[in-house]
C-alpha cells in the first residue's frame, strides 16, 4: 500500500498538473474566442461562470465572512487579478498568439518578488536584480520580434499590464489566505471582478446573440475549468507542498500553451519571440532561485564543542 505522505504527494502533483494544463489551455481558448467576443465581454462571461461555479461549492459548506479590514485587500485582488488581468490579457491576445502571451504573462512571479522587496521589506537580492534585467531584455526582444509593428507592440504592453495586475493581486491575496479559506477568497475575488466588468454586459448580450454556440461553450469552459477548477486544484496542491515547488510548476505553462496553440490554432510565436520568451523565463527562474544552505555539522553529544580545523 502507498504510504500516507506519498499518497498526499501524488495527489498534490496531480492537482498541480491539472492546474498547469488548464491554465495553458486558457491562453489558447482566449485566442480562439477572441475572434467573436470583445475583451470586456469575454471577461464578464468567464467571470460570471466562474463565480457561479465557485459559489456553488462555497455555499455547500460552512462559511466565514471576511472581517471589515479584509475587504480592502479583497477589492484589490478582485479588481486587479480578476478584472484588469482578464480584460488586458483578452485584449492582448487579439494582437499576439497564445504562446507569446503566455511567455510574457509569466514574468508575474518576478514582479511579485519585486513588489515584495518594495512593499514587504524583503529587499533586492543579487539574483533578483540579475533576473529582472534578463526578463526585461526578453520583453524587449519579444516586442521587436514582429515586423508588423504597432499591433504586436500594444499586445506586449497589454500582457505586461496583465502581469502587473496579477502580481499586485497575488500580493494582496497572500495575507487573506491566512485568515480565510482559499476557495472563499477566490470566489469573492472572482465575484468582485465580475461586478467590475458589468459595464460590458450590453456587449456580452449582443455578442452572445451573434456568436456560434460552440464559441459560447468555450466561454463556459474558461469560467468553469481554468478559473473555478484550476484555482481550486492550485490551492489544494499549495496546501500540501512548498510554495517554491508550486511556483516552479508555472514555468511549464508557456511551453504547453505554445504546443496547444500549434496543435489547435496552427500558430506559434515568431522565432525571435521564442528567444525572448526563453530569456524572460530564465530571468524569472534566476530571480526565484534560492541556494541550498550547507547542512550544519553534526556535533558530538559528549563534546559539543568541535575542534578547529588545522587548515583554518
Amino acid at each position: 500500500m502507498i504510504g500516507t505522505d506519498r499518497r498526499q504527494g501524488l495527489l498534490a502533483a496531480g492537482a498541480a498538473a491539472v492546474t498547469v494544463v488548464l491554465w495553458a489551455s486558457a491562453f489558447v481558448a482566449i485566442r480562439h474566442v477572441g475572434h467573436e467576443f470583445s475583451a470586456g465581454a469575454l471577461s464578464l462571461g468567464r467571470l460570471l461562470v466562474g463565480s457561479l461555479v465557485l459559489g456553488a461549492f462555497v455555499f455547500a459548506r460552512p462559511r466565514r465572512w471576511p472581517a471589515k479590514g479584509d475587504w480592502k485587500l479583497l477589492l484589490v485582488c478582485g479588481l486587479l487579478w480578476f478584472g484588469v488581468y482578464n480584460v488586458a490579457l483578452n485584449a492582448a491576445e487579439k494582437r499576439l498568439d497564445a504562446g507569446t502571451a503566455a511567455m510574457l504573462v509569466n514574468i508575474g512571479p518576478l514582479l511579485i518578488a519585486l513588489l515584495a522587496g518594495l512593499l514587504l521589506g524583503e529587499g533586492f537580492p543579487r539574483q533578483l536584480v540579475i533576473g529582472s534585467i534578463a526578463a526585461f531584455g526578453g520583453v524587449v526582444v519579444i516586442g521587436t520580434s514582429s515586423s508588423d509593428g504597432k499591433a504586436e507592440t500594444w499586445g506586449v504592453i497589454l500582457c505586461i499590464v496583465a502581469a502587473v495586475a496579477y502580481a499586485v493581486g497575488v500580493v494582496a491575496q497572500k495575507p487573506l489566505l491566512g485568515r480565510l479559506p482559499a476557495l472563499e477568497v477566490t470566489w469573492l475575488a472572482c465575484t468582485i471582478g465580475a461586478v467590475a466588468c458589468l459595464p460590458f454586459a450590453p456587449a456580452l448580450v449582443r455578442e452572445t446573440g451573434d456568436a456560434r454556440s460552440s464559441t459560447i461553450w468555450w466561454i463556459v469552459f474558461l469560467g468553469a475549468f481554468p478559473t473555478a477548477l484550476a484555482f481550486t486544484t492550485w490551492a489544494y496542491a499549495l496546501a500540501r507542498t512548498s510554495a517554491g515547488k508550486m511556483g516552479a510548476t508555472t514555468y511549464l505553462v508557456p511551453p504547453l500553451a505554445i504546443f496547444l496553440g500549434w496543435l489547435f490554432l496552427d500558430e506559434s510565436p515568431a522565432p525571435l519571440a521564442f528567444a525572448g520568451g526563453a530569456l524572460c523565463l530564465l530571468g524569472v527562474a534566476v530571480s526565484r532561485y534560492r541556494p541550498k544552505r550547507a547542512p550544519m555539522p553534526a556535533t558530538n553529544k559528549l563534546n559539543p564543542v568541535s575542534k578547529p580545523s588545522s587548515n583554518s
